[in-house]
């Protein structure tokens, strides 16, 4: 397992915890965009979950790494789907914002073949 790996995979884990945290705090600056997104309330802890169980994902990969690339897709996959919602709202302006969230989760997923 190389350094690289475990950091990247680290920070991916910490960025997508904290997003998770934020939205099970209905944090104002992550609440309100979603509301103009059009993403209804009642998703928002479902959507933390997903995130909540991706960032444990990622960790559990760094022993387990089949588990590590599942949640590394998955998270892929949620923050594809929230760029899409920032699109479909219109607000292009905030397209980075689930980009940078998912970037490390990207990074973490291609380094973990180069673990094995």
């Amino acid at each position: 397992m190389s350094t690289a790996h475990v950091v990247i995979t680290l920070l991916a884990a910490a960025t997508t915890g904290f997003s998770a945290f934020s939205v099970f705090l209905r944090s104002k600056w992550v609440v309100g965009p979603m509301a103009d997104y059009g993403i209804p309330m009642a998703w928002l802890p479902w959507l933390g979950t997903a995130k909540a169980a991706g960032a444990a994902g990622l960790v559990v990969g760094l022993f387990v790494p089949f588990v590590g690339v599942a949640a590394a897709i998955g998270l892929v996959l949620y923050f594809t789907g929230a760029v899409i919602a920032v699109v479909r709202a219109r607000w292009y302006a905030h397209i980075p914002f689930p980009l940078i969230y998912a970037a490390p989760v990207v990074g973490a997923l291609v380094l973990t073949p180069a673990a094995w």
